[in-house]
């Protein structure tokens, strides 16, 4: 993961954090997503040993840990405030492996849902780790920083459940999580070399001030409608491409699959250099490929054409991380960064939920085809709200310029 991550932002080094320590804090993102992302797509295999022969609370609890999650946040952003970034990093990171252990030990169904709320509530490693890092850097090394977690977050989701597939035949999906449950305490034990950031004050120039909320709302609503037009097509794609390509080896569907996250670890360094002074302008590109690879999802009637859709996909989504992690950087400086990142955290798993609630409704409903189309309209609506956004003053250009 390390030397794929480590390729997407440029160099970093500024105020407090190294580049050394930038990406030992990627690292142990990395390692803590890695069991969060690579064992829920085995729920079904997991939850027949438990009582449930059919699988059929395998939707609910793939959203528990991202619903207590989003619960969990702001709670947890207020405090690291209080107490310290790292501190509540390391609980962050520890809270993981103990909710692993339960749910890799848990012998009934009940035991291993109280595991997953855990995980989700104890959890949080997005919003303490992002925290972490705006108290120790601003403007364009934090957005690189940033743009490098969602690397390792991207990292993770393809090559964890890869491995989880690989170790099965030796080792049941259910009991990985007791063997996963060492990678959080891993890093937290890098973690705990790493020093205690201190929080810039705020200035009166900073984005902080009482006219940058509209950009601060602007951030959360960009969020919640790319999570939400991007992950709305997850659960069914797989489904999707199945239904057109009957007989498609499991490979080539993974292969797919992957192709958006695969983008973002090649090109996400150069997006950040070209789309460091006009982030919204990127989000607006980056929504209308959206919305284009989406539309041709519908379309797509071989292995070609879903590779189109999913390079394209990729393009968008790639422009569109990037660029909120530039926003999110501006809009950190002069704040409490464990508040905001918590905020943050709470609207951007809002929006993966509601992308489960309503993929689950419109598939029942219309088939396989139906969350893509949905995921197209949002990103469309999502582009409408950027075209129309005013720039603002103190927004990410500027303040790009002053701490260059």
């Amino acid at each position: 993961m390390t030397a794929q991550a480590a390729r997407v932002p440029a160099p970093i080094a500024e105020a407090g954090l190294g580049r050394r320590q930038v990406h030992a804090v990627a690292a142990c993102y990395f390692v803590a997503s890695f069991a969060a992302l690579g064992l829920p797509p085995y729920l079904t295999a997991i939850l027949p040993g438990l009582g449930d022969q059919d699988g059929s609370w395998a939707g609910v609890l793939y959203i528990v840990p991202t619903v207590f999650s989003a619960l969990g946040a702001p709670l947890w952003g207020r405090l690291a405030d209080r107490f310290g970034r790292k501190r509540l990093l390391l609980r962050a990171q520890l809270g993981l492996a103990v909710s692993f252990l339960l749910a890799g030990a848990a012998d009934s169904l009940p035991a291993f849902t109280v595991a997953l709320v855990l995980q989700g509530f104890l959890g949080g490693t997005f919003a303490a780790t992002n925290g972490y890092l705006a108290a120790a850097l601003e403007g364009p090394s934090l957005s690189r920083a940033l743009t490098l977690m969602q690397g390792s977050a991207r990292a993770a989701l393809v090559a964890a459940p890869i491995l989880v597939g690989l170790l099965s035949p030796w080792i049941s999906p259910h009991r990985q999580y007791l063997v996963m449950a060492v990678l959080p305490l891993a890093a937290a034990g890098l973690l705990s070399l790493l020093p205690e950031p201190a929080c810039p004050a705020p200035t009166s120039s900073s984005p902080a001030a009482p006219g940058a909320l509209g950009p601060l709302r602007l951030l959360y609503a960009l969020e919640f409608a790319f999570v939400f037009a991007t992950i709305v097509s997850y659960p069914y794609l797989i489904a999707l491409v199945e239904q057109r390509l009957p007989g498609i080896p499991g490979t080539t569907a993974g292969a797919l699959f992957a192709l958006p996250h695969l983008c973002y670890l090649a090109f996400a360094g150069r997006v950040h250099t070209l789309f460091l002074h006009r982030p919204q302008a990127g989000m607006a590109l980056g929504f209308s490929l959206v919305t284009l690879g989406l539309a041709l999802h519908w379309t797509a009637h071989s292995t070609a054409a879903f590779a189109l859709a999913r390079l394209v996909l990729g393009a968008g989504m790639t422009l569109g991380l990037v660029c909120l992690s530039v926003l999110a950087a501006s809009a950190a400086a002069g704040r409490p960064p464990g508040r905001m990142f918590g905020t943050l955290e709470l609207v951007s798993k809002g929006g993966a939920v509601a992308a489960g609630v309503v993929a689950a409704l419109v598939n029942s409903g219309y088939g396989p085809t139906a969350p893509v189309l949905a995921g197209a309209l949002a990103a469309l609506a999502a582009l409408a709200l950027t075209l129309l956004a005013r720039p603002a003053r103190s927004g990410p250009a500027r303040f790009s310029r002053r701490s260059a």
